[in-house]
């Protein structure tokens, strides 16, 4: 693949210094100058000769909000921030309508379960006309802690919040135009005691002296043969999105999840009874990096 012309901008987390990710170490340098206000970086990579990427690495709400302005000056977009589609209603409408008229692509597969296929597979269904009915997913949360896959502080992954923001994404990339995360029922894990908490590393110390209520729930499920699982769900013909417990038959994918297991479950009217299911670890630097990675091949094979 022959690529020219291309320039590549990254804004990422401040940091410095020897970074190791897996097996290998990398040594980064950093200027001592302010970064530029983001209105002043829009200008820079939209002067840059060629076809210019954002490559935006950060959390940041305050990044997301130039993604319009980026996308019109004909910048393209790669992201893993969800603040940009799980956000605002009218900032998602923003974001896709800057793309539409000016021709710059945007992708953000690691925005929801790392390097898993989602939303290019939920994408193609929409574009090549399936109608999706439902879309369920789960994660295991438990223990995608204990090897520190979820979000820095666990709470805003048992909170169900995380989950509601990727839900979110589903359901607008379906056509349902859901306002908010903020707006649908969640169920959280987090004990009515420990809501109190002032910090992760405390509510961890005691989370475990509340194990009893969930073993408990999971022993009555154990009694009419299922698992229980916290689960996003999507229901498009009633327009009703939901977080909570939910019990499934032991057969069931979602309960048979394992280790930092991801499992989403794509119900169309295309594939009728048996949906079509994305299962595997969904969390993780080198995953993310993957889907960035896949998303940027994506845009320079349409700049050869």
């Amino acid at each position: 693949m022959a690529i020219k012309n291309v320039f590549v901008g990254v804004i990422a987390r401040s940091f410095g210094g020897t970074t190791v990710t897996g097996r290998h170490s990398y040594q980064f340098e950093f200027s001592e100058q302010e970064m530029l206000p983001l209105a002043k970086v829009v200008d820079y990579l939209a002067a840059a000769p060629g076809n210019a990427i954002l490559v935006d690495i950060t959390s940041s709400q305050d990044v997301a909000d130039q993604y319009p302005n980026f996308l019109s000056s004909g910048v393209n977009i790669i992201t893993p921030n969800k603040k940009a589609f799980a956000g605002s209603y009218k900032l998602w409408q923003d974001v896709f309508s800057a793309a539409s008229s000016s021709g710059a692509k945007i992708y953000h597969e690691s925005s929801v379960c790392a390097g898993l296929p989602i939303l290019s597979t939920l994408k193609e269904l929409v574009d090549t006309g399936d109608i999706i009915e439902r879309i369920d997913g789960s994660a295991v949360v438990k223990k995608a802690m204990d090897l520190g896959y979820t979000e820095p502080d666990p709470r805003d992954d048992l909170n169900g919040l995380d989950v509601a923001r990727k839900l979110t994404v589903l359901a607008r990339l379906s056509g349902l135009p859901v306002q908010s995360h903020t707006l649908f029922p969640v169920q959280s894990l987090i004990p009515k005691e420990l809501e109190s908490c002032t910090s992760g590393e405390e509510f961890m110390q005691k989370l475990h002296e509340y194990d009893s209520r969930m073993e408990e729930i999971k022993s009555e499920a154990e009694k009419e043969g299922k698992a229980v699982r916290h689960v996003g769900s999507i229901d498009i013909q009633s327009k009703q999105v939901r977080v909570g417990l939910e019990k499934f038959d032991k057969s069931d994918p979602i309960a048979a999840l394992r280790g930092n297991d991801n499992a989403i479950s794509f119900h169309t009217r295309r594939y009728g009874a048996s949906p079509l299911i994305i299962q595997g670890a969904g969390a993780g630097g080198d995953l993310t990096a993957m889907g960035i990675t896949g998303d940027l091949i994506k845009i320079l094979e349409r700049s050869s």
